[in-house]
């Protein structure tokens, strides 16, 4: 298996060496969702996150769509603008802002009804989802937001495409979380190219369609602001990420976490 993990780790650098990087294959993102978040302000969506969901409407609004809040549930308020027409001296007509309403919403998670687009992914089907119902994470769809595809807090993964790759690159976070002890908070160079090049190498071994473009823009994104090349900061994390596959492929456990350990 180690053998099989250097070859693949040392093809991917030889593309990267080579700049024979293929076009950038997008990622098959869920349908874009016409739900009323993505046209929030962006404090309105702060709140919506602190209060633990990717989606909340008001009452009428998940009546519309087939859901019914739940009995009990509370409310969080979001900021709605409240405007006053006026008439100008010329006789036109316009807006002033006179201050903001708090206007009531409920969190998706909240009401119960007819299942939403986006919680209809075959996310059981993917490859290695058994490692993350292992390791104790709740791997879930959420709507397609423009902002990320995928994300992990350390207890679960959130996906907005049902891209098998995306759902290695937060797996291999996971990874290393266990290999190193503790992650770093926010997005550390390391750690998310340690991610993106296990998820490529995750990609290859099972055959699945390269996403190398994609990953090799990844890459180059977080190199760039580490003061490096791609192929260097590929080569300084190429142990970790070494690590990672051997503890996401392998089962012999003992010798896993004595690696992890070197």
């Amino acid at each position: 298996m180690t053998k099989k993990i250097n070859e693949t780790l040392c093809g991917i650098l030889e593309i990267f060496k080579s700049g024979q990087i293929p076009e950038a294959v997008s990622y098959a993102a869920f349908p874009s969702f016409d739900i009323p978040s993505e046209q929030w302000s962006y404090l309105n969506r702060i709140i919506m996150w602190l209060n633990g969901t990717h989606d909340a409407r008001g009452y009428r609004q998940w009546e519309e769509v087939g859901r019914h809040v739940k009995k009990g549930a509370t409310a969080f308020h979001i900021f709605a603008p409240r405007m006053v027409k006026e008439k100008k001296e010329n006789g036109d007509e316009d807006f002033s802002l006179l201050g903001f309403l708090q206007v009531p919403v409920f969190c998706y998670e909240d009401t119960e009804g007819e299942p939403l687009n986006y919680k209809k992914t075959e996310i059981n089907s993917f490859h290695l989802i058994e490692k993350a119902e292992e390791w104790g994470l709740d791997v879930h769809a959420v709507s397609g937001n423009g902002r990320y595809w995928g994300a992990y807090n350390g207890k679960e993964i959130k996906l907005a495409t049902p891209e098998e790759s995306v759902f290695f690159h937060e797996l291999s976070h996971h990874a290393h979380k266990l290999v190193l002890g503790e992650l770093k908070d926010g997005q550390d160079w390391k750690q998310e190219i340690v991610a993106e090049l296990s998820a490529e190498a995750l990609s290859r071994i099972f055959g699945l369609q390269s996403t190398t473009g994609n990953c090799y823009k990844y890459i180059e994104r977080y190199a760039v602001e580490a003061g490096l090349t791609p192929v260097t900061a590929c080569l300084q994390v190429l142990s970790d990420t070494e690590k990672v596959l051997k503890l996401i492929l392998q089962e012999d456990r003992p010798e896993i976490k004595q690696a992890g350990k070197m």
